[in-house]
């Protein structure tokens, strides 16, 4: 039977370091003591750990599995016992994760989970906070964090996911006090793998999916089950061959700009429909009761409240989706760059193999490596918060003109 490890893509060296960890944890709570401290130095145990690799090889995934192990009752991550298995399901009483919704994590919910943080372990092991998108913390949050890495509670063990240990991405101050993890990009391979054992694809469809999302285990598995998810990506790899005039690329611009605010307006309808109801009725919406028309009055701010996180949260998921877009129109020009320059390595987009290799030809290397910049450029002004139009319309200028 598959472990808590299982679906960790790749990566055997962090698989390695977390086994002996958690072996380590176990060993302290079958002494006198109460501290991570306790454990054996050698096997790297602490309170605070720093899960780091780029999109899709696993941060969060590593980080649950992790957590499972903690929680496991033999300390290995055996994936069947209740602790194991609450916590890769979500629901374990000590296993708190934070999924950032918005742009940013704020700093009251930071305070609200070092406070809850603080308590003892119900199940008497581990409490755990799991922190996805970590490089989301607001300055005022990452204060807040650190005075809790820097005095942890007994038995507490925090574990943010970022991209890199880049002091953009996390502080240095709480860099100091985390072990880090590396993890590296799967193999495609290894991904499609995963995605025939865990979710029964076939083989073939597998292997294609891994190849064109460059190892991302999510985008593979999204893409090889989403029809939609695979009509998106056909319309933007046909971006460059629409790109002859002026006119035609401000229209690739709104077009690339309009899916991405329909399809993250598919992803949280439903979530902000549910959420919306479901205040409304904590708040006593229909009721006619004596204070029902008081309590109505007092629900607009809370009701305000409830829409500008949903705004926040509705930005968050179309610039996820076009970052999607961007890093599947990257790697075609990635293609006809390798094409141009001859080099041995296979194509991501197989598909469009035919496509890549007619602009390798027209442009050159370096007219594609242009190109290629373009698209990391644009990616990288929307992460300095450039309004995402206007950072589309310069990028597709940029290819037009090459």
């Amino acid at each position: 039977m598959p472990d808590a490890f299982a679906d960790l893509v790749g990566q055997d060296e962090a698989v390695d370091t977390l086994r002996r960890a958690a072996a380590a944890a176990a060993a302290v709570l079958r002494t006198p003591q109460e501290a991570v401290g306790g454990a054996d130095p050698g096997a790297g145990m602490t309170h605070a750990w720093i899960f780091t690799g780029p999109p899709g090889s696993g941060r969060s995934v590593a980080a649950r599995a992790f957590a499972a192990a903690l929680q496991c009752v033999h300390g290995t991550g055996c994936g069947q016992c209740p602790g194991c298995h609450t916590t890769l399901a979500g629901t374990h009483a000590d296993v708190r994760l934070v999924v950032p919704d918005g742009l940013s994590i704020g700093v009251n919910e930071m305070r609200a989970l070092v406070l809850r943080a603080a308590s003892t372990p119900s199940g008497g092991r581990w409490q755990v906070v799991i922190i996805e998108d970590a490089d989301r913390l607001t300055e005022a949050a990452g204060n807040a964090l650190l005075k809790a890495v820097e005095e942890p509670p007994p038995r507490t063990v925090f574990m943010l996911c970022t991209p890199s240990t880049h002091p953009d991405d996390i502080s240095v101050t709480i860099r100091s006090r985390c072990r880090v993890v590396p993890l590296v990009q799967p193999a495609a391979d290894a991904v499609a793998e995963v995605l025939v054992r865990r979710d029964g694809i076939a083989p073939d469809v597998a292997r294609w999916a891994a190849a064109a999302t460059q190892g991302h285990v999510g985008r593979a598995r999204r893409l090889a089950g989403d029809p939609q998810a695979r009509a998106r990506r056909e319309a933007v790899l046909a971006v460059p061959r629409r790109l002859t005039s002026v006119g035609a690329a401000f229209d690739a611009a709104s077009a690339l700009i309009e899916a991405a605010e329909a399809e993250a307006e598919a992803a949280v309808v439903e979530i902000d429909a549910a959420e919306r109801a479901a205040l409304e009725t904590a708040l006593g919406a229909g009721g006619t009761g004596r204070g029902a028309a008081s309590a109505a009055r007092g629900s607009a701010g809370q009701l305000k409240d409830l829409e500008r996180r949903q705004k926040s949260r509705a930005t968050r998921a179309q610039r996820d989706a076009l970052d999607r877009a961007l890093v599947d129109l990257a790697a075609f020009y990635r293609d006809a760059l390798t094409m141009a320059m001859g080099a041995p390595v296979p194509p991501v987009h197989t598909d469009t193999a035919e496509l890549a290799d007619a602009g390798a030809r027209s442009w050159q290397a370096e007219g594609a490596l242009r190109r290629l910049e373009a698209v990391l450029a644009c990616r990288t002004a929307i992460e300095a918060n450039v309004k995402p139009r206007i950072a589309v319309e310069a990028m597709m200028l940029a290819l037009w003109k090459g």
